[in-house]
Protein backbone atom coordinates (compact mmCIF):
# COMPACT_ATOMS: atom_id res chain seq x y z
CA UNK A 1 0.00 0.00 0.00
CA UNK A 2 2.96 2.34 0.83
CA UNK A 3 6.46 2.50 -0.79
CA UNK A 4 9.16 1.93 1.98
CA UNK A 5 12.14 2.59 -0.38
CA UNK A 6 11.41 6.24 -0.04
CA UNK A 7 11.99 9.10 2.90
CA UNK A 8 9.65 10.32 5.02
CA UNK A 9 9.06 12.91 7.51
CA UNK A 10 8.84 10.84 10.62
CA UNK A 11 9.05 13.54 13.34
CA UNK A 12 9.76 17.31 13.71
CA UNK A 13 13.31 18.24 16.19
CA UNK A 14 11.40 19.05 19.25
CA UNK A 15 10.07 15.44 19.97
CA UNK A 16 13.42 14.52 19.80
CA UNK A 17 14.97 16.62 22.47
CA UNK A 18 16.70 14.38 25.96
CA UNK A 19 13.99 11.43 25.40
CA UNK A 20 13.53 8.51 23.07
CA UNK A 21 10.71 8.63 20.51
CA UNK A 22 8.63 5.68 19.08
CA UNK A 23 6.82 6.37 16.27
CA UNK A 24 5.31 3.67 13.67
CA UNK A 25 6.36 4.41 10.20
CA UNK A 26 5.01 2.09 7.14
CA UNK A 27 4.42 -0.47 9.42
CA UNK A 28 7.96 -0.42 10.74
CA UNK A 29 8.04 0.50 14.67
CA UNK A 30 11.03 2.88 15.12
CA UNK A 31 12.92 4.67 18.21
CA UNK A 32 14.69 7.58 17.37
CA UNK A 33 16.86 9.71 19.72
CA UNK A 34 19.51 11.90 19.73
CA UNK A 35 22.79 9.80 20.01
CA UNK A 36 26.25 11.78 20.30
CA UNK A 37 26.64 12.01 16.46
CA UNK A 38 23.32 12.92 15.65
CA UNK A 39 19.61 11.86 15.14
CA UNK A 40 19.49 8.32 14.94
CA UNK A 41 16.61 5.62 14.39
CA UNK A 42 16.71 1.56 15.58
CA UNK A 43 13.88 -0.75 15.55
CA UNK A 44 11.99 -0.18 18.75
CA UNK A 45 12.75 -3.64 20.01
CA UNK A 46 15.00 -5.09 22.62
CA UNK A 47 17.05 -7.86 21.77
CA UNK A 48 16.87 -9.20 25.51
CA UNK A 49 13.53 -9.19 26.48
CA UNK A 50 11.43 -7.52 23.67
CA UNK A 51 10.64 -4.44 25.59
CA UNK A 52 10.06 -1.46 23.58
CA UNK A 53 13.28 0.68 23.56
CA UNK A 54 10.98 3.83 23.28
CA UNK A 55 10.40 3.67 26.95
CA UNK A 56 14.18 3.58 28.13
CA UNK A 57 16.30 6.63 28.28
CA UNK A 58 19.05 8.66 26.37
CA UNK A 59 22.43 8.58 28.44
CA UNK A 60 25.16 10.67 27.23
CA UNK A 61 24.29 10.39 23.68
CA UNK A 62 23.53 5.85 24.59
CA UNK A 63 20.17 4.53 24.19
CA UNK A 64 19.44 2.48 27.59
CA UNK A 65 16.29 0.45 27.64
CA UNK A 66 13.86 1.08 30.23
CA UNK A 67 13.44 -2.51 31.77
CA UNK A 68 16.79 -4.09 32.17
CA UNK A 69 19.14 -1.65 31.52
CA UNK A 70 20.79 -2.81 28.08
CA UNK A 71 22.20 -0.39 26.10
CA UNK A 72 22.16 0.44 22.24
CA UNK A 73 24.69 1.03 20.05
CA UNK A 74 22.70 3.42 17.05
CA UNK A 75 23.91 0.92 14.47
CA UNK A 76 21.56 -1.66 16.21
CA UNK A 77 24.47 -3.76 18.02
CA UNK A 78 24.56 -4.35 21.80
CA UNK A 79 26.57 -2.50 23.54
CA UNK A 80 26.87 -3.20 27.20
CA UNK A 81 24.30 -4.09 29.94
CA UNK A 82 24.85 -3.66 33.90
CA UNK A 83 26.93 -6.87 35.29
CA UNK A 84 26.02 -8.78 31.81
CA UNK A 85 28.38 -9.97 28.89
CA UNK A 86 25.63 -8.77 25.59
CA UNK A 87 28.50 -8.07 22.47
CA UNK A 88 27.07 -11.50 21.42
CA UNK A 89 23.39 -10.82 21.28
CA UNK A 90 21.56 -10.17 17.53
CA UNK A 91 21.63 -6.76 16.25
CA UNK A 92 18.29 -4.96 15.41
CA UNK A 93 17.66 -3.08 12.47
CA UNK A 94 18.76 0.43 12.03
CA UNK A 95 17.20 2.97 9.95
CA UNK A 96 19.02 5.91 7.53
CA UNK A 97 17.95 9.09 9.14
CA UNK A 98 18.57 12.60 8.36
CA UNK A 99 17.65 15.59 10.34
CA UNK A 100 16.94 18.57 7.67
CA UNK A 101 14.89 21.75 6.96
CA UNK A 102 13.33 21.28 10.48
CA UNK A 103 12.16 17.93 9.84
CA UNK A 104 13.32 14.20 10.91
CA UNK A 105 13.45 12.12 7.86
CA UNK A 106 13.20 7.97 7.92
CA UNK A 107 13.99 5.58 5.17
CA UNK A 108 11.90 3.01 5.86
CA UNK A 109 12.62 1.00 3.12
CA UNK A 110 16.06 -1.26 1.86
CA UNK A 111 18.91 1.24 3.95
CA UNK A 112 21.41 0.25 0.93
CA UNK A 113 19.40 2.44 -1.32
CA UNK A 114 19.10 5.18 0.61
CA UNK A 115 20.12 8.47 -0.50
CA UNK A 116 19.72 11.66 1.61
CA UNK A 117 20.56 13.69 -1.86
CA UNK A 118 16.95 12.39 -2.87
CA UNK A 119 15.63 14.36 -0.03
CA UNK A 120 13.05 17.16 -1.45
CA UNK A 121 14.45 20.54 -1.57
CA UNK A 122 12.90 22.86 1.11
CA UNK A 123 13.60 26.47 -0.34
CA UNK A 124 11.02 28.06 2.21
CA UNK A 125 12.93 26.04 4.63
CA UNK A 126 16.25 27.85 3.96
CA UNK A 127 15.43 31.44 3.15
CA UNK A 128 15.53 34.12 5.88
CA UNK A 129 12.93 35.82 3.49
CA UNK A 130 10.31 33.03 4.53
CA UNK A 131 8.56 31.93 7.59
CA UNK A 132 7.13 28.91 8.54
CA UNK A 133 4.85 27.81 11.28
CA UNK A 134 2.87 24.02 11.81
CA UNK A 135 1.66 21.22 13.23
CA UNK A 136 1.07 17.53 13.77
CA UNK A 137 -2.02 15.15 13.44
CA UNK A 138 -2.33 11.80 13.96
CA UNK A 139 -5.07 10.78 11.62
CA UNK A 140 -7.39 7.40 11.24
CA UNK A 141 -7.41 7.20 7.49
CA UNK A 142 -5.29 6.04 4.83
CA UNK A 143 -2.92 7.85 3.98
CA UNK A 144 -3.70 8.06 0.27
CA UNK A 145 -6.92 9.30 1.02
CA UNK A 146 -5.26 12.65 2.63
CA UNK A 147 -3.58 12.31 -0.48
CA UNK A 148 -7.04 12.65 -2.65
CA UNK A 149 -8.19 15.19 -0.02
CA UNK A 150 -5.41 17.76 -1.18
CA UNK A 151 -5.21 17.04 -4.37
CA UNK A 152 -9.06 18.28 -4.60
CA UNK A 153 -9.71 21.28 -3.05
CA UNK A 154 -13.67 21.36 -3.94
CA UNK A 155 -14.25 20.33 -0.61
CA UNK A 156 -13.39 23.73 0.64
CA UNK A 157 -16.63 24.83 -0.11
CA UNK A 158 -18.80 23.00 2.08
CA UNK A 159 -16.20 20.91 4.74
CA UNK A 160 -13.95 24.30 5.30
CA UNK A 161 -17.24 27.06 4.51
CA UNK A 162 -16.41 29.60 7.65
CA UNK A 163 -12.83 29.83 6.72
CA UNK A 164 -11.12 29.41 2.95
CA UNK A 165 -14.36 27.90 1.69
CA UNK A 166 -16.23 29.48 -1.04
CA UNK A 167 -18.94 28.74 -4.04
CA UNK A 168 -16.72 30.10 -6.49
CA UNK A 169 -14.48 27.07 -5.97
CA UNK A 170 -17.25 25.20 -7.28
CA UNK A 171 -17.25 27.19 -10.22
CA UNK A 172 -13.66 27.72 -11.36
CA UNK A 173 -12.21 25.06 -13.89
CA UNK A 174 -9.96 22.27 -12.86
CA UNK A 175 -6.49 21.82 -15.01
CA UNK A 176 -4.51 18.83 -14.01
CA UNK A 177 -1.37 17.46 -15.46
CA UNK A 178 1.67 14.98 -14.97
CA UNK A 179 5.10 15.63 -15.23
CA UNK A 180 7.26 12.55 -14.55
CA UNK A 181 6.03 12.10 -10.89
CA UNK A 182 4.61 15.25 -10.24
CA UNK A 183 1.31 15.88 -10.01
CA UNK A 184 -0.07 19.17 -10.76
CA UNK A 185 -3.90 20.32 -9.93
CA UNK A 186 -4.55 24.66 -10.62
CA UNK A 187 -7.64 26.49 -10.52
CA UNK A 188 -7.45 29.87 -10.54
CA UNK A 189 -10.52 32.34 -9.41
CA UNK A 190 -10.66 35.96 -10.18
CA UNK A 191 -12.50 39.24 -9.21
CA UNK A 192 -14.19 37.42 -6.01
CA UNK A 193 -14.56 38.43 -2.34
CA UNK A 194 -12.11 36.64 0.10
CA UNK A 195 -12.91 34.42 2.43
CA UNK A 196 -12.34 34.59 6.28
CA UNK A 197 -8.74 33.35 6.17
CA UNK A 198 -7.94 35.17 3.43
CA UNK A 199 -9.31 38.36 4.78
CA UNK A 200 -7.28 38.14 7.47
CA UNK A 201 -4.23 37.37 5.89
CA UNK A 202 -4.59 40.18 3.50
CA UNK A 203 -4.57 42.28 6.87
CA UNK A 204 -1.59 40.50 8.25
CA UNK A 205 0.10 41.65 4.86
CA UNK A 206 -0.96 45.18 5.42
CA UNK A 207 -3.35 44.78 3.04
CA UNK A 208 -7.67 46.10 2.70
CA UNK A 209 -9.72 42.75 3.08
CA UNK A 210 -12.74 44.16 2.07
CA UNK A 211 -11.94 44.33 -1.56
CA UNK A 212 -12.35 41.57 -4.76
CA UNK A 213 -9.13 39.42 -4.99
CA UNK A 214 -8.21 37.42 -7.88
CA UNK A 215 -7.43 33.57 -6.21
CA UNK A 216 -5.43 30.66 -6.93
CA UNK A 217 -5.12 27.08 -5.66
CA UNK A 218 -1.50 24.93 -7.76
CA UNK A 219 -1.50 21.31 -6.04
CA UNK A 220 1.91 19.96 -6.32
CA UNK A 221 1.74 15.90 -5.51
CA UNK A 222 5.32 14.42 -5.27
CA UNK A 223 5.89 11.03 -4.19
CA UNK A 224 5.68 8.94 -2.10
CA UNK A 225 3.38 11.39 -0.32
CA UNK A 226 3.75 14.98 0.04
CA UNK A 227 2.07 17.51 -1.24
CA UNK A 228 2.59 21.30 -1.57
CA UNK A 229 0.04 23.81 -2.48
CA UNK A 230 0.76 27.31 -3.65
CA UNK A 231 -2.45 29.64 -2.21
CA UNK A 232 -2.82 33.11 -2.59
CA UNK A 233 -4.72 36.31 -3.00
CA UNK A 234 -3.94 39.41 -5.04
CA UNK A 235 -5.76 42.28 -5.16
CA UNK A 236 -7.93 41.87 -8.36
CA UNK A 237 -6.53 43.67 -11.37
CA UNK A 238 -3.12 43.50 -10.17
CA UNK A 239 -1.95 40.22 -12.22
CA UNK A 240 -3.48 37.58 -10.23
CA UNK A 241 -0.56 34.80 -8.95
CA UNK A 242 2.08 36.83 -11.10
CA UNK A 243 1.22 40.65 -9.05
CA UNK A 244 4.02 42.08 -7.61
CA UNK A 245 4.67 41.49 -3.93
CA UNK A 246 2.82 44.14 -2.19
CA UNK A 247 -0.43 43.25 -3.55
CA UNK A 248 -0.99 40.19 -2.58
CA UNK A 249 -0.55 37.57 0.35
CA UNK A 250 0.79 34.29 -0.88
CA UNK A 251 1.67 31.03 0.57
CA UNK A 252 3.00 27.21 0.41
CA UNK A 253 0.80 24.90 2.29
CA UNK A 254 3.21 21.92 3.07
CA UNK A 255 1.86 18.72 3.89
CA UNK A 256 3.86 15.86 4.83
CA UNK A 257 1.75 12.56 4.66
CA UNK A 258 3.66 9.58 6.81
CA UNK A 259 1.94 6.32 6.87
CA UNK A 260 1.68 4.68 10.19
CA UNK A 261 -0.67 1.70 8.89
CA UNK A 262 -2.98 0.96 6.29
CA UNK A 263 -5.60 2.50 7.89
CA UNK A 264 -3.46 5.83 10.00
CA UNK A 265 -1.27 8.14 9.15
CA UNK A 266 0.81 10.89 10.64
CA UNK A 267 0.14 14.20 9.00
CA UNK A 268 2.52 16.90 9.29
CA UNK A 269 1.20 20.33 8.20
CA UNK A 270 2.25 23.58 7.95
CA UNK A 271 2.29 27.32 6.16
CA UNK A 272 5.53 28.69 4.79
CA UNK A 273 4.71 32.55 3.86
CA UNK A 274 6.95 35.36 2.11
CA UNK A 275 5.66 38.22 3.70
CA UNK A 276 6.17 39.29 7.17
CA UNK A 277 8.32 36.60 7.70
CA UNK A 278 9.93 38.23 10.95
CA UNK A 279 6.04 38.83 12.53
CA UNK A 280 5.32 36.10 15.11
CA UNK A 281 1.96 36.66 16.14
CA UNK A 282 1.40 36.77 12.25
CA UNK A 283 2.77 33.46 12.17
CA UNK A 284 0.95 31.84 15.16
CA UNK A 285 -2.25 33.29 14.13
CA UNK A 286 -1.91 31.72 10.93
CA UNK A 287 -0.90 28.30 12.76
CA UNK A 288 -4.13 28.76 15.00
CA UNK A 289 -6.78 29.08 11.76
CA UNK A 290 -4.68 26.93 9.78
CA UNK A 291 -4.69 24.36 12.93
CA UNK A 292 -8.40 24.35 13.01
CA UNK A 293 -8.80 24.04 9.01
CA UNK A 294 -6.57 20.59 8.94
CA UNK A 295 -8.88 19.27 12.23
CA UNK A 296 -12.43 19.41 10.02
CA UNK A 297 -10.56 17.44 7.11
CA UNK A 298 -9.74 14.98 10.18
CA UNK A 299 -13.33 14.56 11.07
CA UNK A 300 -14.54 14.18 7.92
CA UNK A 301 -11.64 11.76 6.32
CA UNK A 302 -11.86 9.51 9.67
CA UNK A 303 -15.80 9.10 9.20
CA UNK A 304 -14.69 8.42 5.22
CA UNK A 305 -12.44 5.63 6.55
CA UNK A 306 -14.96 3.89 8.72
CA UNK A 307 -17.86 3.80 5.92
CA UNK A 308 -15.56 2.43 3.93
CA UNK A 309 -14.27 -0.22 6.29
CA UNK A 310 -17.77 -0.93 6.66
CA UNK A 311 -18.40 -1.57 2.98
CA UNK A 312 -15.39 -2.50 1.18
CA UNK A 313 -17.66 -4.16 -1.74
CA UNK A 314 -18.22 -0.98 -2.46
CA UNK A 315 -16.44 0.95 -5.61
CA UNK A 316 -15.66 4.66 -4.95
CA UNK A 317 -16.82 7.22 -7.96
CA UNK A 318 -14.36 8.97 -9.45
CA UNK A 319 -15.02 12.33 -11.17
CA UNK A 320 -13.19 15.23 -12.87
CA UNK A 321 -12.04 17.09 -9.77
CA UNK A 322 -10.94 13.94 -8.42
CA UNK A 323 -8.20 14.28 -10.99
CA UNK A 324 -5.32 15.09 -9.50
CA UNK A 325 -5.54 12.23 -6.73
CA UNK A 326 -6.01 9.40 -9.40
CA UNK A 327 -2.96 10.74 -11.01
CA UNK A 328 -1.01 10.49 -8.05
CA UNK A 329 -2.82 7.30 -7.08
CA UNK A 330 -1.03 6.14 -10.50
CA UNK A 331 2.36 7.45 -9.89
CA UNK A 332 2.29 5.83 -5.99
CA UNK A 333 1.16 2.23 -8.16
CA UNK A 334 4.72 2.78 -10.27
CA UNK A 335 6.36 3.37 -7.45
CA UNK A 336 5.28 -0.07 -5.58
CA UNK A 337 5.59 -1.93 -8.68
CA UNK A 338 9.24 -1.09 -9.26
CA UNK A 339 10.01 -1.54 -5.48
CA UNK A 340 8.07 -5.21 -5.77
CA UNK A 341 10.44 -5.78 -9.28
CA UNK A 342 13.94 -4.11 -7.05
CA UNK A 343 12.80 -6.97 -3.92
CA UNK A 344 11.99 -9.82 -6.78
CA UNK A 345 15.62 -9.60 -8.39
CA UNK A 346 17.30 -9.32 -4.73
CA UNK A 347 15.71 -12.40 -3.62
Amino acid sequence: MYPKNAWYVAATPDEIVDKPLGRQVCGEKIVFYRAAQGVAAVEDFCPHRGAPLSLGFVRDGTLVCGYHGLQMGCDGKPVAMPGQRVRGFPCIRSYPVVERYGFIWVWPGEAALADAGTIPHLHWAVDDGWAYGGGLYHIGCEYRLMIDNLMDLTHETYVHASSIGQKEIDEAPVNTKTSGDEVITSRFMENVMPPPFWQAALRGNGLPDNMPVDRWQICHFTPPSHVMIEVGVALAGKGGYDAPAEFKASSIVVDFITPETETTHWYFWGMARNFKAGDRVLTDTIRTGQGKIFSEDRAMLEQQQANILRHPERKLLALNIDAGGVQSRKVIDRWLAREQDTTQVAA
